[in-house]
């Protein structure tokens, strides 16, 4: 007893233009594809029909890298990240900070001053001005900086001697004075003062993040949480709680913060699955910060700012240390690199540790990829974990940052391909959008939809089929699934992203108002939309 798919068109994306009539499922798993009438012929009990309307099915697109829990944080706090000018983000905040009582905290997400004509970035006493009486921490659309004002900075022990964190920096002004700027691991001073979110807080976070993931037709993603709102094991739990065949059907496969480790060994955990729904993931390490708030390590200094290159969240060699921890437990690491020494360091760090047998490490970003290190990389079992969205959202600004020369090998989506070198799609949201369209989108037309130009760093443009291939295909290659995901092929999971248009055969332009009308996810409709009209 199974299910029938048809009267669609179904690309399997076993190769470019690759698509069959029909697909018959069972279990959550596919049995066979081809002519409708032959597989009625050969599977007589068929207890469904799903009749698809012409619609187009793909293989289940799969995010690579978000953070899931954040992303259902941004949804449920008071989200910055559309404005495009300072004064509406005060008005925004100075709302919001009049509806709180007194010492409680204003949480903010994802500002970016690189979208103000002023580039305006908040001084702590601006901040003290707008909520006198309550502690502010507002997190910078990268994740990688923040903003506090004094009484979150007290509250943290933040004052004028405190010395730098390890792989951070507290900024300050010509008189050595805080500015309620913090880079990287310095924005964790504050975030360890903050009151923890409740069980039932963080439960509703993931859930709004996986409603509205299904909603955009994804039916997985690969997700780095553990090491936050309060631990490993309180963390873990709420992912048991939400995802499971009563509440929600999801892939997440969870990154495992080199920081958490140890809790993971302890409970008795290791790499792979937990369950259908629940596998645990490579191990992940920061190796610098990001380019917005210039903490990218770089090989040369910043073209806007030469007197800096960046922050090395790690050493060389403790990073080389980082991933021998991650080996002598059987497991691959995942790397954040953005700058072009963070992905030396990481190349080194894996060179001289290798992967085990059957597992691929990961790079995420890689951002700035010079030709010598593309050589290294192609020699290892490795995936990047890409975001095309970053060149939507970085371009104009980031040619100032890295100036013309390192430009020319930076968001090199197309010869990172071309090279061989294998890739997957993501969106690090809640940095970006969730949504793959809009991935997908961005990887082809590397431009705006308002932008009438030819795109930024347009021979680096993808084709349909290899931008839907990152989050399908190479979103399976990450961790090791390759004959278990990513295609419409017999013994591979029953799990269909479903689209009203042919994005294969659109103007690119016109990808992201195409709607999904289902996801499913073995073998069951998380979200259907089938039956109503466009």
């Amino acid at each position: 007893m199974g299910t029938l798919w048809f009267n669609g068109k179904i690309y399997t994306m076993e190769h470019e233009k690759d698509s069959t009539e029909a697909v018959y499922t069972e279990k959550g798993k596919i049995v066979a594809i081809g002519e409708k009438e032959s597989l009625e012929r050969n599977y007589s009990i068929i207890e469904r029909r799903i009749d698809l309307k012409n619609a187009v099915m793909f293989p289940g697109f799969t995010d690579s890298h978000l953070h899931m829990i954040g992303l259902g944080e941004t949804m449920l706090r008071l989200d910055l990240s559309a404005f495009k000018d300072a004064d509406a983000m005060k008005s925004a905040l100075a709302e919001k900070a009049s509806m709180l009582k007194e010492g409680q905290w204003l949480i903010g997400e994802g500002w970016n001053e690189n979208n103000f004509a002023d580039r305006k970035i908040f001084h702590k006493a601006e901040l003290d001005e707008i909520a006198p009486k309550n502690p502010i921490l507002l997190t910078r659309i990268c994740r990688h900086a923040a903003l506090a004002n004094s009484i979150a900075l007290d509250e943290a022990g933040i004052h004028k001697d405190t010395p730098d964190p390890s792989g951070g920096i507290i900024v300050r002004d010509t008189n050595g004075e805080e500015t309620g700027y913090l880079l990287d691991q310095a924005a964790d001073l504050v975030k360890a003062v903050q009151p923890p979110v409740s069980d039932k807080e963080l439960k509703k976070a993931l859930d709004s993040a996986v409603y509205h993931m299904v909603e955009k037709g994804l039916t997985g993603g690969h997700t780095e949480d553990l090491n936050y709102y309060g631990g490993f094991h309180r963390t873990f739990q709420a992912f048991q709680d939400v995802i499971n065949d009563k509440q929600w059907k999801f892939r997440a496969n969870l990154l495992v913060h080199h920081e958490v480790l140890d809790d993971f060994r302890q409970l008795g955990y290791e790499y792979g699955p937990v369950n259908d729904f629940l596998s645990f993931g490579a191990v992940k390490i920061f190796a610098d910060g990001a380019l917005g708030g210039r903490t990218a390590l770089l090989r040369h200094p910043y073209n806007d700012s030469p007197d800096t290159s960046g922050v090395a969240i790690h050493s060389k060699e403790h990073l080389k240390e980082l991933v021998k921890k991650a080996r002598d437990i059987n497991m691959p690491a995942a790397i954040h690199t953005i700058g072009d020494l963070a992905l030396e360091y990481a190349v080194e760090a894996l060179e001289a540790h290798p992967v085990p047998k059957g597992k691929k490490d990961r790079i995420i970003h890689a951002q700035i990829t010079p030709p010598d290190l593309i050589d290294r990389l192609k020699a290892l079992d490795v995936v990047l974990d890409l975001q095309p969205r970053f060149v939507l959202s970085d371009f104009p600004w980031v040619q100032e940052r890295l100036g013309s020369a390192r430009l020319s090998y930076s968001f090199a989506w197309k010869t990172l391909l071309e090279r061989g070198v294998e890739c997957a799609g993501s969106s690090d949201a809640p940095i970006e959008p969730v949504d793959p369209l809009e991935g997908i989108q961005a990887a082809i037309t590397r431009k705006n939809q308002n932008e009438t130009h030819s795109g930024y760093l347009p021979e680096q443009k993808l084709s349909p089929y290899e931008a839907v291939s990152l989050y399908t295909t190479g979103s399976a290659k990450s961790i090791g699934k390759e004959k278990e995901m990513g295609k419409i092929a017999p013994g591979y999971a029953a799990d269909f992203t479903i689209l009203d248009q042919d994005i294969f055969n659109i103007c690119a332009d016109d990808i992201i108002k195409t709607n999904v009308k289902g996801t499913v996810i073995d073998d069951e409709f998380q979200y259907n939309n089938l039956n109503k009209n466009k």
